[in-house]
């Protein structure tokens, strides 16, 4: 329903309005244009928040024009409360609000048809295009942002000088104010004529299509990482991105929606977003020889049609989830797994995926975890000079099911927080939850602000303990270093930020290598000093994207969990962990279950066995599932040699040559004279580029 802040700001807006006709009743002039002042700044602080609540009530019928109208009509009822019904200045508002009105249709049109025109059929990133066709600069911002909520605005003019002639029982400040009204809405609507014609709009699609199919020429990608998603899923495509720039062959990155594309981390592999299913079947993909898919979705049906092409379920976590078995996988090629435990999860699901289409290639994102003992130390931070161990406690989401084993935020979060904040000798707790908590249980939500108000309340006591102490200066020191690091990584943000629109971002929106490098190692740089910037004994809740995961997981010394591909991914550090078992299924049973519990500490939802996690966190030597982590991260995640990355290129080399001695083996021979040419048609046809699909046949690929 949005913060207090906006729940203020809407209650004001909603009963401003009545209150507002009370006044016209009255009537009151001083009444009504403090009232008014009221519903205007509420107004502009919801839509300037983005608030969700300017949705719900367009929903009532209570929109944007509707309100500024009321607003409207109640001004010309307090004129006739004031008996000035047979005043000039009554029929000047009258007028003025009609006419202004009729400036909302063509304003509208203007800027619809203005975004329209550019937004491109094909949107890029990385990609010269800016050469190839002309993408003429996006109109100044201030035209577009939030222009239906700046012209009605314009009535303030109006407004304020009518109430101003009212009380004064002047026209001149009301006819001042209509005419400023009118003419500035005229002029708006001039203004913005320029830019739905002529060279002020982008090309036509099919020569913007034409462009990229001649970059597509010359580039000659290879592997594509295709993608389609909410913008809440971003995420499952940003994790593959580092790995695309390690990538021996050519890579691209292929979207199917332009939220994707808005939330997509900062890369140097050319990105094509194509919306349109149409578009993309009539791309020039000729060279690519493999896809490699992050996430099972209906859209991917218009790249697996291309036949020249070896297609790669790679997924975006390695779990004992049920999504981890999709029985989608099965049309792809092959399933490439982390390890021995991904080949063994689809044979016991029986899915219809077969053994000899796994590649086991192990995960290339888990490169930046650390093992313990390559793991920072960490400064000492009680008076007795000891360390104090971290844990992480990282819970999943609830998931879409409602099924309570997905998470332990519900039933287990606010035990095992507490009994990590109260244990002795004591621990640092990090709070890092998953970032869709709370999306679809209110439960979830709540639990989580609980936990947040627990933990954030014993950093407050542990900062006034005595027992526990800090180098001031080193923290002074380590601030310092962060806001430095964070103005110049602004500093590097910047020109991208100022980008206009999709088509001028799509022109300009080439990433500049050094300014990309020095914004890897200036975010490695921000990760060391903002662990040093607060005690190494403070509680900690962490969210949004920074810190990450991984560097959560390098500072950890143990990690308390759910089932989810997070487990899998800690294992990779070889450090003690804990899985709850929040449906209560029983140790024996959870374990048989989950593969990525066999090494862990298994809690029920009171947490009461967190003990034996914290004496293997105090004495690593004492540490009874040391030797099962080691033999289990080989079977979840692979061997450590060779390399993930460098087994993941071998994977697509192989799979490159497979696809490229599938086309040689498809092409018509020299001297078959006497081929089929109904056979010599489907073999033309195998190449996307040499063929145009219509709208009627995508029709035709979705529904089949």
């Amino acid at each position: 329903m949005g913060s207090a802040a906006e729940l203020a700001a809407a209650a004001l807006l909603i009963l401003g309005l009545p209150a507002l006709m009370l006044a016209a009743l009255v009537p009151s002039v001083p009444a009504f244009a403090a009232l008014a002042a009221v519903t205007y700044l509420a107004d502009h602080y919801l839509h300037r928040r983005g608030s969700y609540l300017i949705s719900r009530l367009s929903k009532v019928r209570a929109g944007l024009s509707i309100r500024f109208l009321i607003r409207q009509l109640l001004l010309v009822l307090l004129l006739a409360r004031l008996s000035l019904s047979g005043d000039l200045i009554f029929y000047g508002a009258i007028a003025c609000f009609i006419a202004f009105f009729g400036l909302q249709a063509p304003h509208g049109a203007l800027v619809t048809l203005i975004r329209n025109r550019r937004r491109m059929p094909v949107a890029t990133r990385n990609i010269d295009l800016g050469s190839r066709i002309r993408i003429p600069d996006a109109p100044p911002r201030v035209l577009l942002h939030r222009s239906a909520e700046k012209i009605l605005h314009l009535d303030l003019f109006a407004l304020a000088g009518i109430l101003l002639s009212a009380e004064l029982g002047s026209a001149v400040a009301g006819f001042t104010g209509i005419g400023l009204t009118f003419g500035l809405g005229c002029l708006y609507v001039l203004v913005l004529m320029p830019y739905v014609r002529g060279r002020r709009i982008p090309p036509r699609p099919d020569a913007v299509l034409a462009a990229v199919d001649d970059w597509l020429a010359g580039h000659r990608p290879e592997t594509v990482l295709y993608f389609s998603g909410s913008k809440d899923s971003a995420y499952q495509v940003n994790m593959w991105l580092e790995t695309m720039e390690r990538l021996d062959t050519r890579p691209l990155v292929l979207l199917r929606e332009r939220a994707i594309l808005r939330s997509l981390a900062p890369t140097t592999v050319p990105v094509v977003c194509v919306p349109g299913g149409v578009h993309l079947m009539n791309l020039d993909l000729s060279t690519v020889r493999v896809a490699l898919y992050a996430a099972n979705v209906g859209k991917n049906i218009h790249l697996l049609r291309v036949p020249t092409m070896k297609h790669v379920f790679i997924g975006h976590g390695d779990s004992d989830k049920l999504a981890s078995v999709n029985p989608y996988s099965k049309v792809y090629d092959e399933v490439w797994t982390a390890g021995r435990a991904g080949r063994d999860r689809y044979a016991v699901a029986d899915v219809g995926v077969r053994d000899e289409d796994i590649v086991e290639v192990g995960r290339p994102q888990l490169a930046p975890v650390r093992s313990r003992p390559d793991a920072p130390a960490g400064p000492r931070g009680s008076a007795s000079g000891d360390r104090c161990p971290t844990v992480l406690y990282a819970p999943t989401w609830e998931g879409w099911d409602g099924n309570p084993g997905n998470t332990s935020i519900v039933l287990a979060g606010e035990n095992i927080v507490r009994r990590l904040i109260a244990a002795d000798p004591p621990v640092r707790v990090l709070y890092k939850p998953h970032p869709f908590t709370g999306n679809v249980s209110k439960e979830a939500g709540a639990a989580h602000r609980r936990i947040t108000a627990l933990v954030e309340k014993a950093a407050a006591e542990r900062a006034d303990d005595p027992r526990f102490t800090a180098d001031g200066d080193a923290m002074d020191e380590a601030r310092a270093e962060l806001a430095r690091i964070e103005a110049r990584l602004a500093e590097l943000a910047g020109p991208h930020r100022a980008k206009g629109d999709e088509a001028e971002a799509t022109r300009d929106g080439i990433t500049d290598v050094h300014r990309h490098e020095e914004t890897a190692r200036l975010r490695a740089e921000w990760n060391d000093a903002y662990w040093r910037s607060f005690p190494p004994h403070e509680h900690r809740v962490v969210t949004g994207a920074q810190p990450r995961l991984y560097d959560c997981f390098n500072v950890s010394d143990a990690m308390v969990s759910d089932i989810s591909s997070v487990v899998s991914d800690f294992i990779a550090s070889g450090k003690p962990y804990a899985v709850t078992d929040s449906a209560g299924v029983g140790a024996e049973e959870f374990e048989r279950q989950n593969t990525a519990v066999r090494a862990a500490v298994i809690l029920s939802n009171d947490a009461a066995g967190l003990g034996g996690l914290l004496d293997a966190v105090r004495d690593p030597s004492a540490d009874p599932l040391a030797d099962a982590r080691t033999e289990l991260k080989r079977y979840l995640l692979g061997p450590d040699e060779p390399k993930s990355i460098d087994r993941f290129n071998a994977a697509v080399a192989d799979l490159a040559l497979r696809a490229d001695a599938r086309n040689l083996g498809r092409q018509p021979r020299p001297g078959a004279a006497n081929a089929d040419p109904a056979e010599t048609a489907e073999l033309a046809d195998a190449v996307p580029s040499q063929r145009t699909v219509t709208a009627e046949e995508t029709d035709g690929v979705i529904a089949g």
